[in-house]
């Protein structure tokens, strides 16, 4: 059961990386996006789809992970460190849902400023990178909250 385990642990941080680390990626395709010619923005807004597609399924491996953890391991869910992850992971999901692809549907508008739209992609781009960052905080460091 030990070897288990430490495969969930495993499959745990691995999807955890691949869950936050493509962001950052993203930063750098934002401040492209207010100066792409069309096929240009196609491509990176194709990108951008991609990695938020890539972290949504990283999301389904990390909490299904995590859920095996628990059942199997010296945790419960009373445990406060526990249940603020989960409290921070539905809202990062109601969050995830609205913030890049209602926007990323704006850049093909002719009447749309897109300096405005990679602003506000930026923004959650950074929201998503926090909250995120936070949940990695709590499985590692693992607080006694109450």
């Amino acid at each position: 059961m030990d070897l288990i385990y430490r495969l969930f642990i495993y499959l745990h941080v691995l999807s955890a990386v691949a869950s936050i680390g493509p962001f950052f990626i993203l930063l750098s395709i934002v401040k492209k996006l207010r100066t792409a010619n069309e096929a240009e923005l196609n491509a990176y807004l194709h990108t951008f789809r991609f990695v938020v597609l890539l972290t949504k399924h990283s999301g389904h491996v990390l909490v299904s992970t995590g859920v095996l953890l628990i059942f199997s391991g010296p945790w419960t869910w009373g445990t406060s460190w526990i249940i603020m992850t989960l409290l921070i992971l539905f809202c990062s999901l109601f969050f995830l849902a609205r913030a890049f692809s209602p926007t990323l549907r704006k850049f093909h508008q002719k009447d749309e400023d897109r300096t405005v739209l990679a602003a506000k992609l930026n923004r959650s781009i950074w929201i998503y990178i926090i909250l995120l960052s936070t949940m990695l905080w709590l499985m590692v460091v693992k607080p006694v909250l109450w």
